[in-house]
């Protein structure tokens, strides 16, 4: 009997308004220190430890095995709120929940259940997967290798998002002996391993997103795994999450400002009446970013939907449909990213255009909210997004499932 035989029990989804009223008011406390947090630029400990004792970091494992059993586009949703309230928090778990994801495509065993606990017991998984110098397109500096009776990784990473609040890291780094490529789940807390807070972006500033130096990092061998069996539309997923801290920042900003707009007392001469609030140019300003953010949520909902079921196909023995399911996947994602980077970053920009100078102060922290979502949007390069879609339109061309970053041919 093959692995594939052993389905698991699989992750379809609840009520949505059960899971999140779970949630939201701890969403709403953390929403109380974001602008505190942003001026500050700390790291938000206290709320990622919140997060993982209430169990946040399992919605997605099976009800079965302990988590609640939400749905991709159930989990999505939840991101956007939580991005909401403190748009750093979902990127800082945006490795987390990828691991999650392919630890719910892999076959049924010892393995999956030992993970499903561990997530369930509240352990966070961070990434580690870029390297930057001399590394070039395909290659890999960071290494797995036998050392006496032990499996130890040994590398530098960069942007490491999440690694500084988590129990694990999902490292994406090569074997010495056999030259594939493989993810390491590396435990955190050992002294092999060390984390820096040196991510300087002007946005998404406490996603702990700094360097990681590997040095003779244990690795239990179960915990080394192929990454060609990486659950395949882990390109769409990534993005996804992208998606969901730049809505969730347009959700925010849309909030802050409409609240600055009704409690705003100073008006202009030259305006439309006597209180901003009734002032039907201000207003329309309002009105419009709501639209625009609103319709960038549903593109991203819509495009989760699509990677969901590309999560069932797997399980469903039909490699033509699966096939299908992961191309659409990736290019909802592809669309919704088009979509969404384009409608936020207009909505945080131009709700300036609702309040005075004064709008623009420092303590105030309201260009967080265009600078979080500008900072998520700079990621996965929405330019070629747009000409994979169009090739795809035009050629039926297939997008690609894994994208690398890294050194080109220098010009001659």
């Amino acid at each position: 009997m093959t692995a594939h035989a052993h389905v698991p029990t699989l992750s379809t989804g609840t009520d949505y308004d059960t899971l999140a009223a779970r949630f939201r008011p701890l969403f709403a406390r953390i929403a109380e220190g974001s602008v505190e947090r942003e001026r500050e630029r700390r790291l938000p400990f206290e709320p990622i430890r919140w997060l993982k004792e209430a169990g946040f970091g399992a919605v997605r494992v099976p009800i079965e095995h302990g988590g609640a059993g939400a749905s991709l586009t159930q989990l999505v949703h939840l991101l956007i709120e939580l991005a909401e309230a403190d748009s750093n928090l979902p990127q800082a778990l945006r490795g987390h929940f990828a691991f999650v994801e392919d630890r719910l495509n892999a076959h049924a065993s010892a393995a999956q259940d030992r993970w499903f606990k561990r997530f369930v017991d509240g352990d966070l998984v961070g990434c580690a997967w870029t390297e930057i110098g001399a590394v070039k397109i395909g290659d890999v500096l960071t290494r797995v290798s036998r050392q006496g009776d032990q499996w130890v990784v040994n590398g530098t990473k960069y942007y490491s998002t999440g690694s500084i609040f988590a129990d694990w890291i999902d490292l994406f780094a090569r074997r010495d002996d056999t030259g594939a490529d493989v993810i390491a789940a590396v435990r955190t807390r050992q002294p092999g391993v060390t984390l820096s807070d040196d991510w300087d972006g002007f946005g998404q500033r406490t996603t702990g997103s700094g360097t990681s130096v590997f040095d003779n990092a244990v690795v239990e061998p179960e915990d080394i795994i192929d990454f060609a069996t990486r659950f395949k539309y882990q390109t769409a997923f990534y993005q996804l999450v992208l998606l969901a801290v730049i809505v969730g920042s347009g959700r925010a900003a849309v909030r802050d400002f409409s609240s600055e707009t009704r409690t705003r007392t100073r008006v202009f001469s030259h305006g439309n009446a006597q209180a901003v609030s009734q002032d039907a140019q201000v207003l329309q300003v309002i009105g419009k970013a709501s639209g625009l953010v609103y319709a960038a949520e549903a593109a991203t909902l819509r495009a989760a939907e699509a990677a969901h079921q590309a999560y069932l196909a797997h399980w469903a023995d039909a490699p033509a449909a699966e096939r299908d399911a992961n191309v659409l996947a990736e290019l909802t994602s592809a669309q919704a990213q088009v979509a969404a980077v384009d409608l936020v970053l207009r909505a945080t920009s131009d709700l300036f255009n609702a309040l005075g100078a004064s709008s623009t102060r420092i303590t105030r922290q309201l260009d967080r909210h265009w600078r979080n979502a500008r900072t998520a949007a700079s990621h996965n390069p929405v330019i070629y997004k747009e000409r994979i879609v169009g090739d795809w339109e035009v050629s039926g061309s297939e997008p690609p499932y894994v994208w690398q970053i890294g050194g080109g041919a220098q010009a001659s």
